[in-house]
């Protein structure tokens, strides 16, 4: 295992990169004429599959076409389901091509719990702020910590997994280091607070794809996806197994996922009884805990994904590892 147990405030040798040194590492896709970004985008929007089969999606528009950003609707040909465009938004989870079935989930709280409109507003007015006692050292530095794990992915597609309000996938937006940021989720409401903070800090939308999905059930292409972040998430994903094995198998071969979570280790004296008390918690509350990081390093292994590396503050952890080549 390989982990380094540094302050988080201080610059982590090797890792630290001048903004100009990324621009001038970025694909040729960064550029101003509207002509060029349009066609690379809907080549990016290829990368989109149905949850049920993995089968590209195609535009409903044009059913030999990939998927357009001004598409309302997307289609699979092998399952002939529709999957449809609300609030900018493509709604990609497999119940939606369903009339009357309503999905209930096992250890499903905290799932639901953010699906709410309540929490779904709080979660950048307060909410997150309060991680911090925790070791999260906010926003601006994780996002510099993630940057430079992510930065052999500049100019490729990146996805920011349980994006929340979309606090990354913004400043993901704004460094205009990737092709197309993918922001996904399964929550409705923090989908449609996500596309309300963009517009009104006045993002460019033109490389976002805002997409409900099912983390354990990606609408997305094996091998497509150049790197996944996951900021604070998933200690929330109903299984944390399944959900990384999906991330390892959209993952391109040398394609990095980064993640940050809490690790219980910290509480010594607790650890037996955390031990015998979280497959209960977790099946009551849909919350994962996590009791040291050799444990998200076995779990990276056992989903094809290699080269574990960590950096931790009190019970901070971000990790990162690469899908094996």
């Amino acid at each position: 295992m390989s982990s380094v147990f540094v302050p988080i405030f201080a610059s982590t040798p090797g890792r630290c990169f001048p903004r100009t040194a990324l621009h001038a590492s970025a694909s040729p896709a960064f550029t101003s004429d509207e002509a060029v970004v349009e066609p690379l985008l809907e080549a990016e929007l290829s990368k989109l599959a149905c949850p049920v089969c993995y089968h590209p999606l195609v535009s409903s528009i044009d059913r030999h076409s990939a998927p357009t950003k001004s598409d309302s609707t997307l289609e699979c040909s092998p399952c002939k389901t529709v999957y449809s465009k609300k609030d900018d938004y493509w709604d990609l989870t497999v119940s939606v091509g369903s009339a009357e079935y309503s999905e209930s989930m096992p250890a499903a709280l905290a799932t639901q719990l953010f699906r709410t409109r309540l929490v779904s507003f709080l979660y950048e007015r307060g909410w997150r702020h309060n991680f911090r006692w925790g070791g999260f050292p906010g926003l601006e530095r994780e996002f510099e910590m993630a940057r430079s794990y992510l930065m052999p992915k500049n100019g490729g597609i990146i996805v920011d997994a349980s994006c929340g309000s979309g606090l990354f996938s913004r400043l993901f937006l704004k460094s205009e280091l990737y092709s197309l940021v993918m922001a996904l989720d399964f929550s409705e409401n923090m989908l449609k607070q996500c596309n309300e903070f963009i517009k009104k800090e006045n993002i460019s939308d033109e490389r976002l794809a805002l997409v409900r999905a099912d983390i354990s059930r990606l609408p997305l292409l094996s091998g497509s996806i150049d790197a996944v972040h996951a900021g604070a998430a998933i200690h929330c994903w109903p299984s944390a197994a399944c959900a990384v094995a999906e991330i390892s198998r959209v993952l391109r071969p040398g394609g990095i996922f980064v993640a940050t979570t809490f690790i219980s280790d910290v509480l010594a004296p607790a650890i037996p009884v955390l031990r015998f008390v979280r497959p209960y918690f977790g099946q009551i509350t849909g919350f994962n805990i996590f009791l040291s990081e050799g444990e998200l390093e076995d779990l990276c292994t056992a989903c094809g994904l290699v080269d574990f590396t960590s950096v931790r503050n009190g019970s901070f952890i971000m990790f990162s590892a690469t899908k094996a080549s």
